[in-house]
């Protein structure tokens, strides 16, 4: 099963990362290349523990829907969202904030498979971990300005 970790540096407080990592909005906003929206469950706003949404996004080509859930939730240090309904055979998204001198360490751990065996597995590796760690590190360069912005925004009042 592949594993991505992904670390970003904010320099904001960790609540604030945390909340801004879990605006529905904003994700959103940060997956406007696919098209994605939010169409069931909870659908925008600040996700909580144990709810659920549905995203229908476009990727390759092809609309999909995806229901995930907020399935560990330890505010402001981790949530996890796992999917509950999608193409994956699994995927778990684990989310941590960590305070640093410089403001918070975000690290994202995704474990996903994919279904279809041998054929999911070979799929994984020449395609999806590339496709998805590009994903991510274009989601959490949004986080990090949403959260610094916020930042800079009070200190010059």
């Amino acid at each position: 099963m592949p594993t991505i970790t992904i670390t970003t540096l904010i320099h904001a407080p960790r609540e604030r990362c945390f909340d801004v990592s879990r605006d529905l909005d904003l994700h959103v906003s940060s997956m406007s290349d696919s098209g994605e929206r939010a169409v069931g469950g909870r659908t925008t706003g600040l996700i909580e523990s144990g709810e659920q949404v549905t995203w229908e996004p476009r990727h390759f080509g092809i609309r999909q829907r995806f229901t995930s859930q907020i399935t560990a939730f330890d505010r402001p240090v981790h949530f996890q969202d796992s999917m509950r309904k999608g193409a994956f055979r699994s995927f778990v998204h684990d989310h941590y904030f960590e305070e640093v001198p410089e403001g918070t360490l975000m690290k994202d751990v995704l474990t996903f498979h994919s279904p279809l065996g041998l054929l999911g597995a070979l799929v994984d590796k020449a395609v999806m971990v590339a496709y998805l760690r590009r994903l991510l590190t274009k989601r959490n360069d949004v986080i990090r300005a949403a959260a610094e912005r916020a930042v800079q925004q009070r200190q010059a009042s």
